[in-house]
């Protein structure tokens, strides 16, 4: 994929492919110390075994005709990105276009957190489903997660599943 940018104040936002998934692991890792605080209880994997599984799913991910990577960067320096993956439609449940996206991960920088990054680079993502021609959009997020909910909520997003599990992995610590 090629990569396209724009320009929001000071900060550039990148669209791309495979190519930028290794710029993403500070921010993945930020984003999994952020759900360790907002979510504790749980036996997460060590930083690098965490990054190691979800380049993984990125590398898979991004071979999904339409998938794409949006870095935003300030001065040089990336500070949040969102990772759209684009599934095949329609789905059983809902009606739904005959491509759907999923957000698998938006991660903003701890200092850049409530200073709009989060808005801006969801603005782009709808951009661009809008030039893909994709109306469908899936957002997960953790149940304790209540910012990010408040975030999605005000853009007119709605909850639709809960899920539920238990890890033995959790069980095993006690």
């Amino acid at each position: 994929m090629s990569q396209a940018s724009r320009t929001h104040g000071d900060i550039t936002l990148r669209k791309g492919g495979a190519e930028l998934i290794d710029l993403l692991e500070p921010l993945w890792l930020a984003l999994h110390e952020h759900h360790q605080s907002v979510q504790p209880g749980f036996a997460y994997f060590p930083d690098e075994r965490s990054w190691e599984l979800r380049r993984s799913c990125y590398q898979r991910w991004i071979q999904e005709e339409g998938s794409f990577i949006l870095v935003a960067e300030r001065h040089g320096r990336a500070v949040a990105y969102a990772f759209v993956e684009i599934h095949s439609g329609p789905d059983d449940t809902w009606v739904t276009g005959s491509r759907i996206a999923e957000l698998q991960t938006l991660s903003v920088a701890p200092a850049e957190r409530g200073n709009g990054v989060g808005t801006l680079m969801l603005d782009a993502v709808d951009d661009e489903l809008t030039r893909l021609g994709i109306g469908d959009l899936l957002i997960g997020t953790l149940a304790a997660n209540s910012g990010a909910q408040r975030l999605y909520e005000r853009r007119g997003l709605r909850p639709v599943l809960m899920y539920y599990a238990r890890f033995s992995a959790d069980r095993e610590k006690h």
